[in-house]
């Protein structure tokens, strides 16, 4: 049996070193001219391997690939677009749709933004910082059971798609208890969120993570050791330190590379300086790096929805600010200034000041951003957003090369990428 590798928190880059001169497994020389002839072939966009709707544009020299073109596109709707046609809070349920294994993170993420615009980032209420935090450790905790779920099914084993997909049911009952959807929840709001959370709520959600670290152990039981698994995913896909930070990666991808960045502890946000958490860090950058990094965060998200469990406050969950949140709805119908800052909002938006700002918040598929320029009113000028699956992919023309067709599953698998979120 193979001897499991250990993950670094946060420095065990040893073989990332010696990883710096090349990529995967099998990678010829790029100046050396492959004889025989040469075959261009469609993968996706429908197919299983390529997780929605990417295509990649691949030319073979028998089984080993030559030149790699990722084409995306194909799921682009506009919303970078459409924001600028809305208010703040009318762009929320968009949100949903970018990384849709993760809907209250990017809630979390672009609410933030607005706030920091607004400049009430640090008037939120204790209450809602701890609630916004285990809404976003909950949607890595999911976000990364499907990610390592079809990476293992894409390898051929099934038995831990249906494992970690039974833990991933109990994640949206939580969902659909706290938001009432179990999808595209859209939670959070301009200044706070939604509503509270519900009676025996807390309860549930530490009865989930008491459950699903036993799968865990039976997920790792099933890879971590197995002999095809380990054949499927080590030094393969290797991508280099150097080379991760040089095509921007973030996220596991990054950190399986042996970078130790975490926006939750570079640029701490919410309350993730008050919790204690480790950074998984792996140390060759290969595929099984990156599915050790995977499993290792799920175990510290585990940990941090235990410690905020455990802390949260009472009090309100909204800024005290009737210009920007709505007001209660009983007092709307009884005095007049609650239901003129009603219309306002509702109609108009928030009247943010005219300005530029920038906010990143750490994902499960990585830096999520959004950049918003304001000349005031309600609507955004413009906004754009940094998606992480589009940045990670964009490696995939440099490191395809050299490898076979059979390990491009395997290779795409590792990356758990999201295309609602890649083209937007």
């Amino acid at each position: 049996m193979p001897e499991t590798r250990a993950l670094g928190v946060p420095d065990a880059v040893a073989r990332a070193a010696a990883a710096e001169g090349g990529a995967g497994r099998g990678r010829p020389d790029e100046d050396a001219e492959l004889q025989g002839e040469r075959m261009v072939l469609n993968m996706g966009p429908s197919h299983p391997a390529t997780h929605g709707v990417l295509r990649l544009v691949l030319e073979l020299d028998g089984e080993v690939i030559t030149r790699a073109q990722p084409d995306v596109g194909y799921l682009h709707r506009g919303d970078e677009k459409i924001a600028e046609s809305m208010t703040y809070t009318q762009f929320i349920p968009y949100t949903d749709r970018l990384d849709y294994l993760a809907p209250l993170a990017n809630n979390v993420a672009y609410a933030l933004a607005v706030e920091k615009l607004l400049g009430i980032q640090n008037q939120l209420p204790l209450r809602c910082q701890y609630i916004r935090v285990i809404c976003c450790e909950l949607a890595r905790v999911s976000s990364h059971l499907l990610g390592v779920g079809c990476f293992a099914m894409d390898v051929g084993a099934m038995t831990v798609f249906l494992h970690t997909f039974t833990e991933r049911e109990k994640v949206y009952n939580l969902c659909e208890a706290l938001t009432g959807a179990r999808f595209t929840t859209n939670y959070t709001r301009i200044g706070g969120l939604a509503r509270d959370l519900p009676p025996g709520w807390v309860e549930d959600c530490r009865r989930f993570c008491k459950e699903v670290v036993v799968t865990l152990r039976e997920v790792e039981t099933f890879l971590t050791r197995n002999r095809i698994w380990v054949d499927r995913t080590r030094d393969l896909g290797v991508i280099s330190r150097a080379d991760a930070l040089d095509y921007g990666l973030t996220g596991p991808n990054l950190r399986g590379s042996g970078v130790d960045y975490d926006v939750r502890r570079a640029h701490p946000y919410l309350v993730y300086d008050r919790l204690k958490f480790d950074v998984p860090v792996g140390s060759v950058g290969d595929c099984y790096d990156r599915y050790l990094v995977r499993m290792e965060e799920m175990r510290q998200s585990v940990r941090i929805l235990h410690q905020c469990l455990d802390q949260l406050p009472g009090g309100p969950i909204n800024v005290d600010d009737g210009k920007i949140v709505l007001p209660p709805k009983e007092q709307v119908l009884t005095r007049m200034e609650e239901l003129i800052h009603q219309f306002i909002l509702v109609t108009q938006g928030v009247n943010a000041p005219p300005g530029e700002v920038y906010f990143g918040a750490e994902n499960p598929k990585g830096e999520l951003g959004f950049y918003l320029c304001s000349r005031g009113g309600g609507t955004p000028h413009r906004l754009k957003i940094r998606a992480p699956s589009f940045v990670n992919l964009s490696i995939l023309s440099h490191l395809l090369p050299g490898h076979q067709i059979g390990d491009v599953v395997a290779i795409l698998g590792s990356f758990d990428f999201v295309m609602g979120e890649c083209d937007r």
